[in-house]
């Protein structure tokens, strides 16, 4: 396995920071108050939401630049997937949160799998998976404190 290169790194564990900060703002009601000065869709479930579909949709892309390497069936398949996340995120935009964070969880899951099946097929880099791993367990316990809080 490679090293999981720095800016990846970097840049994947800040995009967590909104899901911990909706997560905890959902625990801490101080907290809570910062994210209310902007807009109430600041914190809690409405930021889990909003930031799960602009993040599961983003993911989706990753999926598309790998179906640039494949050839073929492969490509297709994957030029496929990559779109599917992007039509069932919209189901999830007119959910009531809690069944829309349900939603996500499963897409992010269903993300992950598409994930390691990339990686098996060499369409992604050694270091990629590793790296899904860890930001999807983060996402989805963040996604989870939502359901249950």
């Amino acid at each position: 396995m490679m090293r999981i290169p720095a800016p990846a790194l970097l840049l994947g564990i800040a995009g967590l920071i909104p899901f911990l900060y909706g997560a905890l703002s959902l625990w801490v009601p101080a907290l809570a108050e910062i994210g209310r000065a902007w807009s109430p869709n600041h914190t809690g479930r409405a930021l889990l939401q909003i930031y799960g579909i602009v993040i599961l949709c983003f993911m989706a892309g990753v999926i598309w630049g790998f179906a640039t390497k494949a050839e073929g069936r492969q490509a297709a398949l994957f030029y496929g997937l990559s779109v599917i996340p992007a039509i069932f995120v919209f189901l999830t935009a007119f959910a009531e949160p809690r069944p829309s964070l349900i939603m996500l969880i499963t897409g992010f899951i269903a993300l992950l799998a598409i994930d390691a099946s990339a990686a098996r097929q060499g369409l992604a880099p050694a270091w990629w998976l590793p790296l899904r791993l860890m930001l999807t367990a983060v996402v989805v316990i963040c996604l989870g404190v939502g359901v249950v809080t």
